[in-house]
């Protein structure tokens, strides 16, 4: 019998992680790596806006400071935590096969560490530098992102990025009680579009790298249905989005430059959908299907719309 060397798929096997050297360079970079920076800025992009909106201007900028350190460092845990927790899975897709623990830069041990010293480092820092409100917001983001979406929901449930988004939503409510320590229904109408912008968000991404979710036997919507469910799920939560992004001003919170943009890129992001949902029905698939137009244009959108948020103050 002949011994085969049984490793991961995806795991880098150099001279530098097969050896014990890692340089420190290389290592810094790893730990970055682990709290999916890309990610929080988006975060972060839906947490400002909403701290002028609250203030009605310029809120205190050592506030806002403190609340986006808070808030990498909560996320960061959290997204560190997914990484410990999903490293199986991760060496066996294409787009993680990079990560630090699948390529050994980072080890589960230091992992869990790193995740635990971010978790516990900013709740302590939102209760001092920012409120107890804000503090206890973000540790339950952290908690239901970690346990409920990638322990529970994520390998279970079709529905997984729908109700594991809710994680995705709270920095609204952080960013809102970071001003007023408190919630308002304004915080809770920019919470829903969050809620409603995240699935048709990550589902075009997940149409694209399906067939590593299949292999790895995630359930994700496109992994388990059709192009054209997936894409019917897709127009019905841009619907939702769009609208619910226009309630801040009959409501009073805005004035008339928030709702003006709202209501131009809400379009956008319709032809968008739909666009999609014509291309699914025509049986369109591989690059002409063109997914990931609606997935990069859902970047833009959100933060274009959470600057038109922190302009409208101004235009009062």
């Amino acid at each position: 019998m002949t011994a085969v060397e049984s490793r991961p798929a995806g795991v880098l096997e150099t001279s530098e992680t097969s050896s014990g050297h890692r340089p420190f360079g290389a290592r810094v970079k790893a730990f970055v790596a682990l709290t999916k920076p890309r990610v929080i800025e988006l975060l972060l992009m839906t947490t400002v806006p909403v701290m002028f909106l609250a203030a009605e201007g310029v809120p205190d900028l050592w506030l806002v400071l403190a609340t986006c350190v808070g808030g990498y460092l909560s996320a960061g845990g959290a997204a560190a935590f997914n990484m410990y927790y999903d490293r199986d899975i991760d060496a066996m897709m294409e787009r993680t096969a990079q990560r630090p623990l699948v390529t050994g830069m980072v080890s589960p041990r230091e992992c869990l560490v790193f995740a635990t010293v971010l978790a516990v480092g900013s709740t302590a820092w939102f209760w001092v530098l920012v409120n107890p409100l804000s503090a206890m917001l973000s540790l339950g983001a952290l908690v239901f992102y970690v346990v409920v979406y990638t322990m529970w929901l994520k390998r279970r449930t079709s529905q997984n990025i729908v109700w594991g988004g809710i994680a995705g939503c709270m920095p609204v409510f952080i960013g809102w009680s970071a001003v007023t320590d408190s919630v308002s229904w304004a915080a809770l109408i920019l919470f829903l579009v969050i809620f409603f912008w995240t699935p048709p968000h990550y589902w075009p991404l997940s149409m694209k790298v399906k067939d590593d979710y299949e292999r790895v036997g995630v359930p994700m919507l496109p992994v388990l249905a059709g192009n054209k469910v997936v894409a019917r799920q897709i127009v019905l939560y841009s619907w939702a989005m769009v609208l619910v992004s226009l309630l801040l001003w009959p409501l009073g919170y805005t004035g008339w430059f928030y709702p003006a943009v709202a209501a131009v890129l809400g379009g956008l992001w319709l032809k968008e959908a739909h666009g999609l949902q014509a291309r699914a029905k025509a049986e369109i698939t591989g690059a002409k299907l063109k997914e990931m137009r609606l997935f990069h244009w859902s970047i833009t959108y959100v933060s274009l719309l959470f600057v038109a948020l922190a302009v409208d103050p101004f235009l009062r």
